[in-house]
Formats: C-alpha cells, structure tokens, sequence
C-alpha cells in the first residue's frame, strides 16, 4: 500500500514548481500535456500535478475543463498568427493569395499539433461565436475581410466564408485520421489492417486505404481551396 504521508505535498498557493503560476503558464502546461498524451488525458487535476499545485489553484485562472480547452483552442490560433507573422503577407490585391496563407497557416499548425487539431472543429460545435478567444475571432475577421475586399457582396463572402472554413477542416480532419492499426506490422497491409476490411463490399477503400494513410499535404490543399475560390471570384459572376 502506498503510504501517502510519505508523498510530496502539493502546493495550496499559486506558486508552483516552476515559480508564479499565470494564465499563460496555465494553458501552456495543459497543451504540452494534451500534444504528449492526448485530448482524453486533459484534466485539472493532471494539469496542476504538472504545475504541482493543487487542483483548485488553477480555477483562478480557468474555472473548468472547458475553459482549458477554450484556452488550447486561443493557443491553438495563437500559434497560427505567429506562423503568418513569419510569412510575407501578399500584395493586398490578392485576395486568393492572402486566403492560401491563412489556410496554409492553419494546417501547418494543425499537423504539427495533431492532438489538439480536433477542437478546432469541436469547440465551434459548442462555444458561441460572441465567446470565443480574440485570436480565433482575429483569424475569423481576417478571412472574411479578404473576401469582402475580393468584390463580394456581403452575401457571397458569408457563402465563401462558410465553403473555405468547411474545406479547411474538412481536410485537415481527413489527413488526420486514425489509419494504422498494428505500427508494427512490416507490411503496410497488415499496418492498416486491410485483412479487417472485405473486398467484396468495400473494394474502393482498400484500394485507397495506403494513399489516404499519407498527408494530402500543402499542394492538395491549396489546389482544392483555389478551385474552391473560382466558384466565388467576381469575375466570374
């Protein structure tokens, strides 16, 4: 039997193992948590025992789980403007080229966060627009600014806006997906399981199966947003 006494006590203030506690420090210690475990290890309780602080600690600075994943998802978007900071923006007449780098930014992120990319569909589906973090609604104006400056009337860009939002997690959630079955299996076959899937009633998606276990990648993505755009650009209207 574990003898508790002889455990460490956890720290009852916000002073933590690494000094001050913060909100920053909060959220940067619960998204290093999710990228190393994943979405389902996320919990106050495990975030302060990072921190080593007692679980009630951190509810000065996010008052559930909920606002810690709030808080992934502001990172999440924090790390994207800090991606496009990094890349020359286009001449403001492109419209087109300044979307491509949003998206692109978004999925670059996205891939190398794998773990936390799903909330950046499933905090849409529960957090109302008004509520979300400014550099989400940031992100947000952004696009839809781009396309308003396109000659859209005010109509088409919320239309464009809706199509280029669904596109881009659509695809990162498809690249995303959960393909290896056994990461030890020497063949790429037995990888996937195939043996699992019948031939007969779903002979298109083991034909598919290794090529959709690869990232569509940059390229992929931005042909499919640029075919996507031609069905808004005003010139065509």
């Amino acid at each position: 039997m574990t003898n508790r006494s002889a455990e460490p006590a956890r720290r009852t203030g916000d002073r933590g193992r690494y000094g001050r506690l913060s909100r920053s420090r909060v959220l940067k210690t619960a998204f290093d948590l999710v990228d190393r475990e994943g979405l389902s290890a996320l919990s106050m309780r495990k975030v302060a025992a990072e921190l080593d602080v007692e679980a009630m600690s951190l509810y000065r600075y996010a008052n559930g789980k909920d606002a810690l994943l709030d808080g992934l998802v502001e990172v999440l978007y924090e790390h994207i403007e800090q991606e496009l900071a990094h890349c020359a923006p286009p001449p403001a007449t492109d419209w087109q080229a300044g979307l491509q780098r949003i998206v692109r930014a978004t999925y670059q992120v996205a891939l190398s966060h794998p773990q936390m990319a799903p909330l950046l569909a499933t905090r849409i589906l529960a957090v109302p627009m008004a509520r979300r973090p400014q550099a989400v609604l940031r992100t947000h104006e952004q696009v839809l600014t781009l396309l308003e400056q396109s000659g859209l009337d005010r109509q088409s860009a919320v239309h464009a806006y809706r199509a280029v939002t669904a596109w881009t997690l659509g695809f990162i959630l498809t690249d995303l997906q959960a393909m290896v079955d056994d990461p030890t299996a020497p063949e790429i076959g037995f990888r996937l399981g195939l043996q699992h899937m019948s031939a007969q009633e779903t002979p298109a998606l083991r034909t598919a199966a290794e090529r959709l276990a690869e990232p569509g990648g940059t390229l992929a993505l931005e042909t499919g947003l640029a075919a996507l755009l031609a069905s808004y650009s005003p010139t065509d209207r």
